[in-house]
C-alpha cells in the first residue's frame, strides 16, 4: 500500500468515525462495561480455581456467566439506557442467547490457547492469559450481535 492510499484510508476512517460518533461512544461505553465484566470474570475464575480448587476449564463457564450478568445490568443502565423502555425479560433472553454463543466462542478460544501454552507459562498465568485472549476476541462478537439484535433500533 502506498502512502497516498494510507492517507485516503485514514481520512475515510476519520470521516466514518465523525459520522458515527454516537456508535463510537456506545462502543466505548460497552467496552468499559466489558472491562468491569472482565474484572468480575477474572475474579470469579481465580476464586474458583485458587480457593475452591476447580479446574480452569470447569471454572470458566461460571466466571463468564457472572460477567454476563454484570454486563447486562450495566449495559441496560448505562450503555443503552433507552433500552429500558423494552421488556427486560425479552431483552435478557436476547442478551443471554448472544452471550451463550459468546460463551461457546470464549470456551473454545480459552481451551485452545490454554492447550497451546501447555507448560510454557506457569500456573496461574497460563489460564489468565488464555482468558484475556478469549475476552479480547469475543468482545467484538458480543458488541456486534447485541447491537444488531438485543439493542437494535436504539
Amino acid at each position: 500500500m502506498n502512502n497516498t492510499s494510507s492517507i485516503d484510508g485514514a481520512q475515510k476512517l476519520l470521516a466514518l468515525a465523525v459520522e458515527n460518533k454516537r456508535e463510537i461512544k456506545r462502543f466505548i461505553k460497552f467496552a468499559i462495561v466489558g472491562a468491569v465484566g472482565a474484572i468480575v470474570d477474572f475474579s470469579v475464575l481465580n476464586l474458583l480455581v485458587l480457593v475452591v480448587g476447580l479446574s480452569p476449564l470447569l471454572a470458566n463457564p461460571f466466571s463468564f456467566t457472572a460477567a454476563v450478568i454484570s454486563n447486562f445490568t450495566w449495559n441496560r443502565l448505562w450503555s443503552f439506557p433507552e433500552s429500558r423502555s423494552r421488556p427486560i425479560t425479552t431483552q435478557l433472553g436476547q442478551f443471554f442467547t448472544v452471550n451463550l454463543i459468546g460463551l461457546l466462542l470464549n470456551q473454545t478460544i480459552f481451551t485452545a490457547v490454554l492447550h497451546v501454552l501447555g507448560t510454557h507459562i506457569p500456573h496461574p498465568w497460563d489460564y489468565n492469559f488464555a482468558k484475556a485472549f478469549a475476552i479480547g476476541l469475543v468482545l467484538f462478537w458480543n458488541f456486534g450481535a447485541n447491537r444488531l439484535w438485543t439493542y437494535r433500533g436504539l
